[in-house]
Parts: C-alpha cells; structure tokens; sequence
C-alpha cells in the first residue's frame, strides 16, 4: 500500500529536521568560534577566557601571522606594506580550517578584506565583539603598549586616536555586522557567551 501524502510529508519534515540536528551536533563538536571587532574591544581578552570554559583551545591569529612571516606584525606591516600583510592575514586565517575546536581571536581588519567575514561565517561560528569608541579610547590609552604594538595607532595623541577610531569603526562596521553573534561589554562574559552559543546555535540550521 502506498503511503499516504501526510505520511510523506512527516517522513520529510523528520527528515530534515533529523539531518539539521546531526548537522548542528558535528558543527558544535568540531568547530571555531571567530571573535571579531576593533582593536581594543577585548577579542584575546575573552578569546582565552571563553575558550577555557567551552574546553576549547585559543589560537592569536596575529600571532600565528608573526611566527609564519618570522617577524611581529607591525614589521611586517611596515616593512612590506598593508597589501602583503592582509594577503597574509587571509592565508593565515584559511590555515585555521585545519584546527578544531579553538577559539580564534582575528586582527581587527581581518573581516574587512578578501572574502574574510564568508569564510569565517561558512566554516565556524562569529562573535562580533561591539565596543564604543570612547570605550576604545579609554582602554587604549590605559595600555599605551598596546597602542605601539599596533600599527595603525602607533605614535598618535589621544585625539588623533579618537578621529581613526571613529573613522575605522564607521568603515568596518558593514563587515562586522554579517557576524552570526553580536555581544556589548556588559555581555562578555565568558559563561554568559557560552550559555547564549549554546542556546542560540540551533538557529542557524533552520
């Protein structure tokens, strides 16, 4: 006896539902979690916290750039030029496919780029990190360190920092936005980021 249309159509809609729940089952077993946002709103910060609550491992995207070209990365930026470094930020950034796992705290401009922000969003999870500027500013200027190791900022007075702060976010904010996630400062911590991934993960396989 053939089955009846109803019958079809529960065994499809099962199906389905039975194939995105397996999907959503291995994706969460084996994937990255890509933190973005503008330098100095915390990626490494949480990146490492975060990864220690999941059991995941951390990976410094920019330091993995540094060990590959031999080099930290304000050299490289200013020895061989913006367009050589993003090139090999991007490589960098599709080595990551190999890990598993890992949380992976990107440079600042790495979704701005390329096909970056696709990349990371077919191929893991995206956390776009959403600071002020002025909370910028004020956590820039604390740690004047920081501020030389990044070579965009390096050598500017809190006003010239404002200005490319407040320039760079207008620019980069389209591709910050296609992430999957999106957390304020008050929302960072990392229990709290892994109860909402948790909670929230299924939606992307409806």
């Amino acid at each position: 006896m053939l089955p009846e249309a109803n019958d079809q159509v529960d065994s499809r809609t099962y199906s389905n539902e039975l194939s995105k729940a397996c999907k959503f089952i291995i994706f969460f077993i084996c994937m990255n979690i890509y933190l973005i946002g503008m330098p100095g709103s915390g990626k490494t910060t949480l990146g490492k916290r975060l990864a220690k609550t999941l059991g995941f491992s951390f990976t410094d995207l920019d330091i993995v750039l540094a060990e590959q070209e031999k080099m930290p990365v304000t050299e490289i930026f200013a020895q061989k030029g913006e367009l050589y470094f993003r090139q090999a930020e991007s490589e960098c950034l599709k080595k990551t496919i190999q890990l598993q796992r890992s949380v992976i705290a990107t440079g600042g401009g790495t979704p701005c780029f390329f096909d970056n922000m696709e990349w990371m969003n077919a191929n893991g999870i995206t956390i776009f990190l959403d600071v002020s500027t002025e909370e910028l500013v004020k956590r820039l200027t604390i740690n004047e360190d920081a501020t030389q190791k990044r070579p965009l900022f390096a050598n500017k007075s809190v006003q010239e920092l404002r200005s490319s702060l407040e320039t760079m976010q207008t620019n980069r904010l389209p591709h910050y936005e296609k992430s999957q996630f999106r957390f304020l400062p008050h929302e960072t911590k990392p229990s709290f980021v892994a109860s909402q991934l948790k909670e929230r993960l299924p939606e992307l396989f409806k």
